[in-house]
């Protein structure tokens, strides 16, 4: 097994006034040659918007981009004509593919949004974009992984679909719990980023914001060192 160990006090941090960001990948004014990527995974933002303030219309293209919001909601405006606002428990994945544009938005008058913003290299460029958007009921990922986001060409269970051979998980883990984690292929690796929550990887301990990241092993297991809930990102390493 081959591990790395992303402390949440390491990411790069910007601070827009409207925007607070943290990044676990080399971004925008952030750059680190040691973190540009995760295998197919490039951008794992943890980005807190203020009130009344947001992303302005802007294009992306020949992205994977997923977005999972802990906290308030927030809207979505894109050149598909789709205006919708996600909210927690909702995910939402964007096949930029020959481009879109969009806007994101925090309507609150009082409550910030906190959400990941997640972006995956494609398997296939220029693909005809799509944007899709689903709740998944919470009480499914209780000690047990909850499958979000799968391959487009295989999709499972009620995922989302995107452009590459990936797939996101969420879960909430009781404390002293564990879940077994086997991949889908050999050539896949694993993001696991802990949201809240403290938790055990082959004898590493990780704390709310921590990530690790876990390759070249089949099979493993997360244990729960008090209730956590967790992101996991299965990727194409190569």
């Amino acid at each position: 097994m081959k591990t790395i160990i992303h402390k949440a006090n390491t990411r790069g941090y910007a601070n827009h006034g409207w925007l607070q960001s943290h990044h676990s990948f080399s971004f925008a004014n952030y750059y680190n040659p040691e973190r540009m990527n995760f295998g197919a995974l490039r951008v794992l933002n943890d980005d807190i918007v203020q009130p009344k303030m947001g992303f302005g219309t802007h294009p992306h293209q020949n992205m994977e981009i997923i977005s999972i919001p802990l906290q308030g909601a927030l809207t979505h405006k894109d050149s598909m004509a789709n205006k919708r606002a996600i909210e927690v428990d909702e995910i939402q994945v964007m096949s930029a593919g020959t481009g879109i544009t969009h806007s994101e938005f925090n309507d609150s008058k009082k409550e910030v949004v906190n959400f990941l913003q997640i972006w995956i290299v494609p398997e296939e460029l220029n693909v005809t974009p799509n944007y899709e958007q689903k709740k998944f009921a919470s009480k499914n990922k209780h000690n047990k992984l909850q499958l979000v986001v799968a391959p487009k060409d295989k999709l499972e269970e009620n995922a989302l679909p995107i452009n590459q051979q990936a797939y996101i998980y969420r879960t909430y883990l009781e404390t002293k719990k564990t879940i077994n984690i086997k991949a889908k292929s050999e050539n896949n690796g694993f993001y696991i980023f802990v949201v809240d929550g403290a938790i055990e990887v082959d004898s590493n301990l990780l704390n709310s914001r921590d990530a690790i990241g876990v390759s070249e092993v089949e099979s493993f297991a997360i244990k729960a060192n008090k209730d956590s809930e967790l992101v996991i990102i299965e990727v194409p390493m190569h």
